[in-house]
């Protein structure tokens, strides 16, 4: 047997598909941006959801940049390229999700037990010295 190198495959993309993807990212960015305007998701969350559509555009103008990538991981088929940094980068946002949550559960537990002591300190008949004395 003779040892073939194999084909690689390109995300080559047509003109139009070219036109959805760039209305696409900017209907993003303005629905981004109008959440962003109306305080319903704060500005850090925002900005890494605009680098993710500046890197889908980067994508779709140069698609050349996802051959490269793929030839260099040798991954013979670059959708697949696509699709491994779209997974690696949403386990990510999960990680950090998680983390997230759990700071503020721990942080509502806090502020759930600080609001009980406040509460027990304010009513009458629940300060020690007045249940010890007849």
């Amino acid at each position: 047997m003779i040892a073939v190198d194999p084909q690689y495959t390109s995300i080559g993309l047509s003109p139009r598909a070219h036109a959805i993807v760039l209305s696409a990212v900017f209907v993003g960015a303005f629905f981004l941006l109008r959440l962003l305007n109306r305080r319903q998701m704060r500005g850090k969350y925002t900005l890494l959801w605009m680098f993710v559509g500046l890197a889908v555009l980067v994508l779709a103008l140069f698609p050349s940049l996802l051959d490269r990538m793929s030839r260099w991981f040798r991954i013979y088929y670059a959708p697949t390229t696509l699709f491994l940094v779209a997974i690696g980068f949403l386990l990510l946002v999960c990680i950090y999700f998680s983390y997230e949550l759990s700071r503020l559960e721990e942080r509502t537990r806090v502020l759930a037990e600080e609001l009980a002591i406040l509460r027990a300190e304010r009513e009458p008949g629940a300060d020690a010295d007045d249940q010890l004395t007849p």
